[in-house]
């Protein structure tokens, strides 16, 4: 059964990148059958005419999975959006806050912050090129920018251009003289000033992102007013404490999955994987956090790092690593 993706931005899992590849997806999908999936980021110059099989492919079993594309030109945008249509996701979201220099560099990212005219035009063009929403990701602003002033402008005029969704990361991003990593806790999050943005925009669909560590924060949100939560970080650390539980107590369906559910469903995909050429550690670096805080935990993970790379590892190393739980669970 295909997900409501007229519901699924109540909650989402962020773009992430080398995170929230193909396999990290797959495995969020048998954990939550509605929250709205992302793709790494991906350059449209990219999408255009680097590889699309490999940079787009992706199992219907995703789906809601939307791809989170990088630019600055409306036209070669528009191209992608297009190509994006076409490999059937079910959104394309421009990325208007990734701090990294080699984003910068490329005139796209969190500078976007400082060019809403110029996101106005790329979101018009990609609306133009397709149906699937086209969204936005932004910060609430950058360096010495007023978020104040920047993010009630910046929201007035791509939304002016069509874009009716929104996910603010409540953290103003400095492009210089801080890493990424250092953006992503520094400065301050404003969680008010989202708030304060649905006040202002009442028919916008809003996702606030930024910090959210748990189910029942995400919660929160929505229950004051918000439409919807993204979660990065703590989705991909302990997917099973933020995941399992979403679609019963955000979404209104009581079935569900286990932990160890998730495991068994995860070896027929694996084994796919691996009969494609595929490597274990590429799917299984993203199942070291699913017991995190359960006993054997430790001993999941110990035994997956240090196994996967042995020559014809396949899902009977995974099965040996969910001895340490289950032994434990006995």
């Amino acid at each position: 059964m295909k997900a409501d993706t007229y519901r699924a931005p109540r909650l989402s899992v962020a773009p992430m990148m080398d995170w929230t590849d193909r396999h990290c997806r797959y495995l969020h999908r048998l954990m939550s059958r509605h929250t709205l999936l992302y793709t790494e980021m991906v350059t449209a110059p990219a999408i255009v005419h680097g590889d699309r099989d490999r940079l787009l492919s992706f199992h219907d079993d995703e789906q809601p999975v939307a791809l989170q594309v990088g630019g600055s030109d409306p036209a070669q945008l528009a191209e992608a959006a297009r190509i994006a249509e076409d490999y059937g996701y079910a959104e394309v979201n421009l990325n208007c806050g990734c701090p990294s220099d080699r984003v910068q560099s490329g005139s796209f990212g969190a500078v976007l912050m400082e060019k809403p005219t110029l996101v106005a035009a790329c979101t018009s063009a990609m609306k133009d090129a397709v149906r699937i929403p086209v969204t936005v990701k932004c910060r609430i602003g950058v360096d010495d920018q007023d978020p104040h002033v920047i993010l009630p402008e910046f929201l007035a005029q791509v939304s002016a251009a069509g874009v009716d969704r929104f996910s603010v990361h409540a953290r103003k991003a400095w492009l210089q003289g801080l890493s990424p990593k250092e953006n992503r806790d520094i400065p301050p999050l404003d969680y008010d000033l989202v708030f304060q943005m649905k006040g202002l925009f009442p028919h916008l669909h809003l996702s606030i992102n930024g910090g959210i560590g748990t189910l029942d924060e995400a919660i929160s949100f929505l229950e004051r007013g918000l439409d919807g939560v993204m979660i990065g970080r703590a989705a991909y650390h302990t997917p099973a404490d933020v995941l399992l539980d979403a679609d019963a107590r955000i979404f209104d369906d009581p079935t569900g999955r286990t932990a160890e559910e998730v495991v068994h469903l995860m070896l027929p995909y694996i084994a796919d994987h691996l009969a494609q050429g595929g490597r274990l550690g590429q799917v299984t670096r993203h199942m070291l956090g699913l017991f995190q805080g359960r006993p054997g935990a430790r001993g999941w993970r110990r035994h997956l790092s240090e196994n996967v790379h042995a020559d014809g590892a396949g899902p009977e190393v995974v099965l040996a690593a969910m001895d340490h739980i289950t032994q434990l669970a006995a």
